[in-house]
């Protein structure tokens, strides 16, 4: 995604640079840029970070407002929201982690923490709770970036309700990382949204256990096909009347997994999160 907004920002450049071009036309072109480009909010204390790493952004063709600390950034997402929050976690007045769960309470807004804190727990449990991604400062601006427009891909997964029913006792809301189930208000952590997003984007249609892997974990390590099969295992345990006969999250084996509307004819199979052996002994201690 980065690479085609700054393909578009190089050629209007080239383009708004000759002497002849009428001001209408520049106008045109980059209100179209802005238009499409994908808005980030950064939010840091630090003001030489935020006009560095503002300008870095905005020459990859984002479109960037920055905020000084936590209730700035509350006031102005009270005006629009972005696509995407980069947060620093230790800021006066209100901390990182406060605006992310203020946030995230409010809706599931993608948020990449940058942070000096560089402890694997730390970066676990914020991984969990809040983040899609984690950047140690001092940062690489590349690696940043590449992180960043990893994040935003899953902007590609467009889910058509704000509220999606599955059928009489489930329905997810997954802009607040929710479902309903048989009237119970159910939690989503961020990983299980996460696939639930690549799921609901394609309803009733095979999504591959790497496509999910690559929504879940795509910046961790090692990451392997448990990971999946371990967090369907705990979504199905949640979300489905029998986790062991399943007819929502139905496995499509040796490919991957459909989301299913009850109706559709679809039944489910009993869950295989032993993988394609069969038996594999995965447990619910592999990482998410």
């Amino acid at each position: 995604m980065g690479q085609r907004y700054r393909r578009i920002g190089r050629s209007a450049s080239a383009f708004t640079s000759r002497a002849r071009v009428r001001p209408s036309i520049r106008g045109i072109i980059m209100s179209t840029i802005r238009r499409f480009a994908p808005r980030i909010l950064l939010v840091d204390d630090d003001p030489n970070l935020l006009v560095l790493l503002a300008d870095q952004l905005r020459a990859d063709g984002f479109e960037v407002q920055t905020s000084r600390d936590g209730d700035e950034a509350l006031r102005r997402l009270r005006s629009g929201w972005p696509d995407l929050l980069i947060v620093d976690m230790m800021m006066p007045r209100m901390d990182g982690l406060t605006l992310a769960r203020e946030v995230k309470a409010l809706a599931d807004l993608p948020i990449i923490v940058l942070s000096a804190i560089d402890t694997a727990d730390s970066k676990a449990d914020l991984l969990e709770e809040v983040a899609e991604d984690y950047v140690t400062k001092p940062y690489h601006y590349p690696e940043l970036r590449a992180r960043i427009t990893r994040v935003l891909r899953r902007l590609g997964d467009k889910v058509p309700r704000r509220a999606l029913e599955l059928g009489p006792d489930l329905v997810l809301e997954l802009h607040r990382r929710t479902a309903t189930v048989r009237g119970a208000l159910i939690q989503l952590t961020p990983t299980e949204s996460r696939l639930l997003y690549a799921l609901a984007a394609n309803l009733d249609k095979t999504v591959t256990t790497e496509v999910l892997l690559d929504r879940g974990w795509a910046d961790t390590e090692d990451a392997d096909p448990s990971y999946v099969w371990v967090t369907m295992r705990r979504l199905r345990q949640k979300l489905e009347p029998d986790p062991n006969h399943p007819v929502h999250l139905v496995t499509v084996r040796g490919i991957g997994y459909r989301l299913v509307p009850v109706g559709n004819g679809a039944a489910g199979v009993d869950s295989d999160e032993a993988g394609p052996g069969g038996g594999g002994g995965v447990t619910d201690g592999a990482a998410t």
